[in-house]
């Protein structure tokens, strides 16, 4: 029933300042783990320029770290329960912290690359961990502020990240986005250790490796992100390269599945437990708000930095009215949630916002601008307003009626599945711009003939503004000629991009109904279905 408590166990409920330490140390070591995802994407062109790489091989160093993610985040449970969740936690913070120290000691390309993917393999852990860590300390009752206080850095990390990026690498040096990641994790690591239980000393018992289902996972998920990563790079179905991934990611996934839930007793990811009906929705909702998420997070700079000239700073400055916008809002929604407030309710306002965030940006200009608090400035805030009313919500229905090992290995899906949706979201928006530029282009294109008055007009217009800056006549019509077609481009690529935010509040939109499918809760456990 809704009102039983299904988990937490009560001897692992914290109180007091113990579970004030023990929240903080955990939350940092997950917004640590999120700003790295995305504080090196500002990086990229000095390092690729310090380090001789291509642009191919530059990506890698986003890619690599994404892959350990999606590889380790879904077994983080299993992991957990073998060594016991506070010596994998110190030992992944650990691992995270080494590897960081070693890619910003990195002479060239490659030894960056392997280092990233180590890195991502300790940061992936403690993502998972860290929330399976709050939804125990915390009581029932608790659930969604304990998931607040996690989406504090599940949320606010990929927005400060940028920023933290941008004023480093111009004020420092590339290497530095790696080691300020070093006194955070020592401190994260040595609280850790004097705070958290143990739990495999306490109720674990050591558990058998499942190779084959480990093997599958690692293939179909590993092929699959790289699916996603590369496929628009590669054209997608034209390249042999996707079609291996995709035979690859189809073929592991299934063995996969059927190895996890028939093949073995011991299943290093239990996908039995989304038999539990409020599991199952609160995952594929999350896939969807990944999808959604990433999408715009991932348009927004493109448009603002290669439309209007924002920089990298400047960019990850605009972004920051939403990030600070969801830190105001997750702990009053926690709260919220825990006096009752319905989690449906919450969902649909934050599918609401995020409509409104988009349909806003389906409008702009590229007149747009003003800085932070410029035309900007409330889409962002509705659109970080929207991913904390959606993330906490979302979250505890996925996590309510798990107790005991089942929230380790719940947190490790959940995680997974927004990881995944992002990445779909990712290559949609990509594929989607780069066909609607193209169809935009034709368009404008037919209007502009060497017989139409205004393209003349515009043409001689150009043309003897390089002739006033002391072009001769015929290079001043060449270099008309180009500008004028930059100006086809700019304008193509600004309606591809304003026409995918409006598909993207579209979606938001049409997600709404199917909030009904949410177990009737009030912000507290949801009964097991």
């Amino acid at each position: 029933m809704a009102g039983e408590h299904a988990h937490p166990s009560k001897d692992t409920v914290e109180y007091g300042w113990r579970r004030v330490i023990i929240t903080l140390t955990v939350v940092t070591a997950s917004l640590l783990e999120l700003i790295d995802t995305t504080v090196v994407n500002v990086s990229l062109p000095v390092i690729r320029g310090n380090l001789g790489a291509t642009l191919s091989e530059v990506s890698w160093v986003i890619a690599g770290y994404a892959l350990a993610n999606a590889i380790v985040v879904p077994i983080t449970g299993w992991l957990g329960s073998v060594f016991g969740r506070r010596n994998y936690f110190v030992g992944s913070i650990a691992l995270f912290t080494v590897a960081s120290f070693l890619s910003g000691h990195a002479t060239g390309i490659t030894e960056l690359i392997v280092f990233r993917f180590i890195q991502g393999v300790g940061g992936g852990a403690l993502l998972a961990t860290s929330q399976a860590v709050l939804v125990e300390i915390f009581p029932d009752d608790q659930l969604g502020f304990a998931n607040a206080m996690f989406g504090m850095g599940a949320v606010v990390g990929p927005t400060v990240g940028p920023v933290l990026g941008g004023y480093i690498t111009d004020t420092l040096s590339w290497p530095w986005i790696f080691y300020i990641n070093i006194p955070v994790g020592l401190l994260a690591a040595t609280l850790s250790l004097i705070y958290l239980r143990n739990e495999k000393a306490e109720r674990g018992k050591r558990r058998t490796l499942d190779w084959q289902g480990l093997l599958f996972l690692i293939v179909g998920v590993g092929a699959l992100q790289l699916f996603l990563e590369r496929g628009h790079d590669e054209d997608w179905f034209d390249s042999t390269l996707i079609w291996v991934l995709a035979a690859l990611a189809a073929v592991g996934l299934l063995l996969f599945i059927y190895w996890e839930l028939w093949g073995t007793k011991d299943p290093v990811v239990d996908l039995r437990i989304l038999k539990n009906r409020s599991t199952a929705i609160g995952c594929l909702f999350l896939f969807i708000l990944g999808v959604g998420l990433y999408g715009v997070l991932f348009l927004y700079p493109q448009f603002i930095q290669l439309l209007l000239g924002y920089s990298a700073f400047e960019s990850g400055m605009s972004l920051l009215p939403g990030g600070l916008a969801a830190f105001a809002a997750l702990p009053v929604i926690g709260i919220g949630l825990k006096k009752g407030l319905s989690v449906r309710w919450v969902a649909a306002v934050g599918f609401a916002l995020f409509f409104v965030a988009a349909y806003l940006l389906s409008r702009t200009t590229l007149q747009f601008g003003g800085g932070v608090f410029g035309d900007f400035f409330w889409p962002q805030v509705w659109r970080g307003l929207g991913t904390a009313l959606l993330f906490v919500p979302l979250t505890t229905i996925a996590l309510s009626g798990l107790k005991g090992p089942q929230i380790g290995q719940g947190s490790g899906l959940t995680n997974m599945m927004r990881q995944l949706g992002g990445s779909l979201g990712l290559a949609l928006a990509a594929t989607y711009v780069d066909h609607a530029e193209a169809v935009h282009r034709a368009r404008l294109v037919e209007h502009l003939t060497p017989y139409s008055a205004a393209t003349q007009r515009t043409l001689q217009q150009m043309a003897d503004g390089f002739l006033a800056k002391g072009s001769a006549p015929a290079v001043a019509h060449e270099q008309a000629l180009g500008a004028f077609n930059g100006l086809v481009t700019a304008h193509s690529l600004q309606l591809s991009m304003t026409d995918a935010f409006f598909y993207l509040a579209i979606f938001f939109v049409c997600c709404i109904p199917f909030l009904l499918f949410i177990p009737k809760v009030k912000g507290g456990p949801v009964a097991a279905h």
